[in-house]
């Protein structure tokens, strides 16, 4: 007569533990599992300081302000340069973001091959709904890279944060990374600067829900 042993029953485990340390990817690895088709549109991930993150999804006021941004956007800036939307961004060492707007200098089909890369950007935008505080700490990877300006337009508070790359210090190569956003609230006017230009103005109400 055979015995049936009953395995004890597993511990639950914590919806939020993750076993660590997370696994860190290179941008060329990155970009070349992309290249091969193991990643693509429908995964929803992008790279961030060499950690596979999820994209966040959209709702109907970030979806609204997004496109409102693109219009305003698109309807200001000079020649030389254009609008692209939610496309990756190449920021070695180990960053590919996927912003939800990006004004980047000359045309469209400049970049068929290699994606833009932070010489190439003039201003980036992200729409915080939910992810105000992911948004803000990508500050830090974008000033380290040296993006010139960075926006974020916060749906809730009704305001856009915009962050403005600061000179290195003396004797420091590199970017000098942002200093304390300006913060322009629903009725004001924002400046929108490219190399060091102002190139025109957009109203904080014209690109809110």
């Amino acid at each position: 007569m055979s015995t049936i042993t009953r395995r004890p029953p597993r511990p639950p485990i914590e919806s939020a533990w993750v076993p660590g340390p997370p696994f860190r990817m290179s941008l060329e690895k990155y970009e070349a599992m992309v290249d091969a088709g193991i990643l693509t549109e429908r995964d929803n991930v992008h790279l961030i300081n060499g950690v596979l993150v999820a994209k966040m999804n959209q709702n109907g006021p970030h979806a609204t302000a997004d496109l409102l941004c693109n219009a305003a956007l698109t309807a200001i800036i000079p020649a030389g340069w254009h609008v692209r939307p939610d496309k990756p961004v190449r920021l070695p060492p180990d960053s590919k973001p996927e912003p939800d707007q990006c004004v980047v200098r000359g045309s469209i089909r400049d970049y068929t091959g290699p994606e833009p890369t932070a010489a190439d950007v003039g201003l980036i935008v992200e729409v915080a709904d939910t992810s105000l505080k992911e948004d803000r700490a990508m500050a830090f990877v974008h000033g380290a890279a040296g993006i010139p300006v960075y926006w974020i337009i916060d749906v809730n508070a009704r305001q856009v944060e915009v962050y403005t790359l600061r000179q290195a210090p003396a004797g420091r190569q590199g970017p000098g990374g942002y200093g304390k956003p300006r913060v322009f609230k629903d009725g004001q006017s924002m400046p929108v600067v490219l190399d060091g230009v102002e190139v025109g103005q957009i109203a904080v109400t014209d690109i809110l829900p």
